[in-house]
């Protein structure tokens, strides 16, 4: 049974309350349906926003909390593996903030772009090396963060070409090109990077 808040230290893992009865803070993350600690720390109640609405839940870490990825952030990935049905990332950046912590996530093929997603190529969309925004859809598993770039801002914002190594430059919404070799490769680039790009 979850402690009373701000009566007991509590440590990453412990179950703190329901979805149904809190909204999660900072030092806080859900999963199945449960608020759970994120770091060590004393649980603290926050009233809520409206009238009606649940209160929030945080854990105040001790020392400072770490920074940890939580469901809605904007996230700086850089990918590791790619796979058929899905490509494994290193999340490095939350927002404009590095992590001192290391965390993966993991992009599936369903969460690379909102339409035509059974036609997902994952290779076509991504490549080891590749520097990614994403955003962060729930905790996955295996510790694994489930990450998602459907939505046109998020995608492929670096990626040096196979060819001459050289960083390629945006051609469109799902090329970059090589401006040394100008070979041309496929990826799901992110609007910032397009915009940048025809600049």
């Amino acid at each position: 049974m979850a402690a009373e808040p701000g009566t007991a230290l509590v440590c990453p893992g412990d179950r703190l309350g329901t979805t149904d009865a809190f909204c999660p803070g900072e030092g806080v993350y859900v999963r199945d349906g449960f608020l759970l600690a994120a770091v060590v720390g004393r649980q603290r109640l926050e009233a809520p926003a409206e009238q009606g609405g649940r209160p929030v839940l945080h854990v105040a870490g001790r020392g400072g909390a770490p920074l940890v990825p939580k469901p809605g952030d904007v996230v700086t990935v850089k990918i590791s593996r790619v796979g058929q049905t899905a490509c494994q990332a290193l999340i490095m950046c939350v927002g404009r903030q590095a992590l001192s912590t290391e965390f993966k996530g993991v992009i599936r093929q369903q969460d690379v772009r909102s339409t035509e997603i059974d036609k997902v190529v994952m290779y076509d969309c991504f490549r080891p090396g590749d520097i990614v925004r994403a955003e962060v859809v729930s905790l996955g598993d295996a510790r694994s963060y489930y990450l998602s770039t459907a939505k046109n801002e998020l995608g492929v914002v670096y990626a040096r070409s196979a060819a001459a190594g050289a960083p390629m430059l945006p051609a469109s919404w799902v090329t970059m090109q090589c401006p040394e070799t100008q070979t041309v490769e496929k990826r799901k680039v992110a609007r910032l990077a397009v915009v940048a790009g025809q600049a």
